[in-house]
C-alpha cells in the first residue's frame, strides 16, 4: 500500500474481552457531547435565515434581504460582522477552553470534564433561548463554546480508552454520529419553528434538554481505566477493566496500561514533550488533520446551509427543507463510516471521500457560475436546483464517511498516554481555530469570491488527499497503547521514532511511498 505502514497486525497484542452492554451505555452517554456540538453547529444557519430573528437583532440584514434593486449583489446580502460573530464566537470560546480542558481531563479525569462541558452547554442554551439583546446572544454562544471545548477534549479520548481495540473506530465514531444527529435535529427543529414568530427562541433553547441529560448521565459514568491508573487508582482501574471487558482475565491489558502510565509519569511537561522529534508524527497528525477537516469547506454547508440555499434563490421554507435533506445524508454517511471503519480501515475512507468531495465541489462551483452569474442576478430552474442539491448531498455524504468522523477518531487514537491530553487539546484547538476563521470570514468570502469559494476549498481537498496517501499509516485494529509500532514501520515517520521495541512486534519490510 503506497504510503502505508507495513505492520504485521498478527504480531500486535490481542487482549481478551468482549463488547459489554456497560461499555455501549457509557459510550452512548459520553457521545451526547457530540449531539450538543452538532446541534449548536446546525442551529445558527436556520435561525439566522428566520425573518423574526433578523428583525429583532439584525434589522439591517433583513432590509438588505428585502431589497430588489438590480444593483444589489445577492451574494453579499447576509454580510454583517455582528451576525457573523454570533456564529463564530462559539468556536473562539471553544479554542480558549480546550487548553483548560486539557489540564482538567488529565488531573481530574475524563468524566468531570464531560460534566463541566454539559453544564456550560446548559447555561449557554438557556441564555440564547431567553436572549433579550445581542449581548445575551453572544454571551450564550460563548458559554456554548466553553462546552464544546470541554466535551471535544474529553469525549473522543474517553471513547478511545473505553472501547476494545477491534471496535474502537466504530465506538469512537459514536461521537461523530451524535454530531450528525445534532445537526439533523437542529435542521428539523428550525424547519418546524420557522412559521412561529418566536420560533427562534425554541430553536436556540431546546439545546438545554440534551445538555441536562449529559450532566445527569456523566454523574453515573465510570471513568476510563487509563485515567484511573494515571491518577494512581490501580485497583479501581482493574475493577473497571473487568467490568468493561466482561472477563476476569485482564491482567495483561492492565499491565500494559500501567507500563504506559509509568512511562507517561516520566514526562513532566506534555506540552513541551510533544514537540520532541519522537512525537513528530503525532504532532503533525493532531495539527493537520483538524486543519484539513475544516478546509474541506464542509462548514460552508453545515453553518450556513439555509443561508446559502436562500442566497441561491431557494425560498425560506425550501432552504430549511434542503438543510434537513443534507442533514439526513450526513447521518446516513456517518452510519456507513461506522460500519466500514474497522473493516476497510481509515485510509481508504479518507481517500475515497476526498476524491468524491473534490468532484462535487467543482461541479457545484461550475453550476453556480453558469446559472447564477457573477452578481447573483441569475436563477435556477426546478430541475437545476434539484441537481445542485443532489451534488451537495453527495459532497456531504462523502465528508460524513471520511473527514467528518475520521477527523476526530484518528488524532484521538494515535498519541501515547504521556502526550495524549496535549495531543487532543491541539486537535481541538486547531479545529476550533479554523472553524472560527471560516465562520468569521465565510460571508465575506461569499461576497467577494462568489462561486469561486467552492474552487478555493477544492484546492485544499486535493492537498489533504495527497497528504493522507503518503503520510497516514493504517491504524485499524491496533490497540491504543501499541500504536507506536505503526510509526516505527512507516516509510517516513520511522526517521523520527526511536526503534526500541522488540523485533517480533513489527514487520521490518520496507514501506515505499
Amino acid at each position: 500500500m503506497a504510503g502505508g505502514a507495513f505492520v504485521d497486525h498478527r504480531q500486535i497484542k490481542r487482549f481478551e474481552g468482549k463488547v459489554t452492554p456497560f461499555v455501549l451505555l457509557t459510550c452512548f452517554v459520553a457521545a451526547m457531547g457530540g449531539l450538543l456540538f452538532g446541534y449548536d453547529l446546525g442551529i445558527t444557519g436556520g435561525v439566522t435565515s428566520m425573518d423574526p430573528f433578523l428583525i429583532k437583532f439584525f434589522p439591517s440584514v433583513h432590509r438588505k434581504l428585502k431589497e430588489k434593486g438590480v444593483h444589489e449583489n445577492t451574494y453579499c446580502k447576509f454580510e454583517d460582522p455582528i451576525l457573523t460573530l454570533f456564529t463564530s464566537s462559539l468556536y473562539l470560546a471553544a479554542l480558549i477552553s480546550s487548553f483548560f480542558a486539557s489540564t482538567t481531563t488529565r488531573i481530574l479525569g475524563r468524566k468531570p470534564s464531560m460534566f463541566i462541558g454539559g453544564l456550560f452547554f446548559l447555561v449557554g442554551a438557556l441564555l440564547n433561548g431567553f436572549a433579550a439583546n445581542i449581548a445575551m446572544l453572544i454571551i450564550g454562544r460563548l458559554f456554548l463554546g466553553f462546552g464544546v471545548g470541554y466535551c471535544n477534549q474529553s469525549v473522543p479520548v474517553y471513547l478511545s480508552e473505553m472501547a476494545p481495540a477491534h471496535i474502537r473506530g466504530a465506538v469512537n465514531m459514536g461521537f461523530q454520529m451524535m454530531i450528525t444527529f445534532g445537526i439533523l435535529a437542529a435542521n428539523l427543529i428550525n424547519f418546524g419553528t420557522v412559521k412561529y414568530e418566536k420560533g427562534w427562541r425554541i430553536s436556540l433553547g431546546v439545546g438545554a434538554v440534551p445538555a441536562f441529560f449529559l450532566c445527569l448521565g456523566s454523574l453515573f459514568l465510570g471513568d476510563t481505566p487509563n485515567s484511573m491508573i494515571e491518577r494512581g487508582k490501580t485497583e479501581r482501574a482493574k475493577k473497571m477493566l473487568i467490568k468493561i471487558r466482561g472477563t476476569e482475565n485482564v491482567d495483561e491489558e492492565l499491565q500494559d496500561l500501567i507500563n504506559a502510565s509509568e512511562a507517561a509519569k516520566q514526562v513532566e511537561h506534555p506540552w513541551k514533550n510533544i514537540i520532541q522529534p519522537k512525537y513528530r508524527a503525532q504532532l503533525t497528525i493532531c495539527t493537520l488533520i483538524p486543519c484539513f477537516q475544516q478546509l474541506t469547506g464542509i462548514n460552508v454547508i453545515m453553518f450556513y446551509a439555509p443561508v446559502l440555499f436562500k442566497t441561491l434563490g431557494f425560498g425560506a421554507q425550501a432552504s430549511l427543507l434542503s438543510a434537513v435533506i443534507t442533514g439526513v445524508v450526513n447521518v446516513v454517511g456517518t452510519l456507513v463510516s461506522i460500519f466500514l471503519v474497522d473493516r476497510v480501515g481509515r485510509r481508504i475512507l479518507f481517500l475515497e471521500g476526498g476524491i468524491q468531495m473534490l468532484v462535487c465541489q467543482i461541479a457545484v462551483g461550475i453550476m453556480i457560475a453558469v446559472n447564477f452569474g457573477v452578481n447573483g442576478q441569475g436563477s435556477f430552474s426546478k430541475s437545476e436546483a434539484d441537481i445542485l442539491l443532489t451534488l451537495i448531498c453527495f459532497y456531504v455524504g462523502a465528508f460524513a464517511w471520511s473527514w467528518g468522523p475520521l477527523g476526530w477518531l484518528v488524532p484521538s487514537e494515535v498519541c501515547p498516554l504521556e502526550v495524549r491530553s496535549a495531543g487532543q487539546a491541539i486537535n481541538v484547538a486547531v479545529n476550533m481555530i479554523f472553524t472560527f476563521l471560516i465562520a468569521q470570514i465565510f460571508l465575506v468570502m461569499l461576497c467577494q469570491m462568489k462561486f469561486g469559494l467552492f474552487f478555493f476549498f477544492a484546492v485544499f481537498v486535493i492537498v489533504m488527499t495527497i497528504f493522507i496517501y503518503f503520510f497516514l499509516p493504517e491504524t485499524k485494529g491496533v490497540p491504543i497503547e501499541e500504536m507506536s509500532n505503526v510509526w516505527k514501520s512507516h516509510w517516513f515517520w520511522k526517521k523520527f521514532v526511536p526503534f526500541d521495541v522488540p523485533t517480533d512486534t513489527v514487520d521490518r519490510r520496507p514501506a515505499t511511498p
